[in-house]
């Protein structure tokens, strides 16, 4: 829950991306949305409702023992 709402009201800062652990990610999370000027943006968004739609099992076997960073 903290992931998608962090995914959904600040993703443009990536903190969804480093309070799950992934570092790289969340870095190229910011350099996108600085290059794009905040298009970007959009990406954290719908992981965050992607989140927020998955089971609590669904989203540990992904992102949390899957280690996958992205959508």
């Amino acid at each position: 829950m903290p992931a998608a709402i962090l995914g959904i009201l600040v993703g443009w800062l990536a903190l969804n991306k480093f309070y799950l652990g992934y570092t790289k990610e969340g870095i190229i999370q910011i350099v996108l949305n600085i290059v794009t000027f905040g298009v970007a943006s959009v990406i954290p968004f719908i992981e965050g409702i992607l989140y927020l739609f998955m089971s609590d099992k669904q989203f540990d076997d992904t992102y949390v023992y899957g280690r996958k960073g992205w959508l």
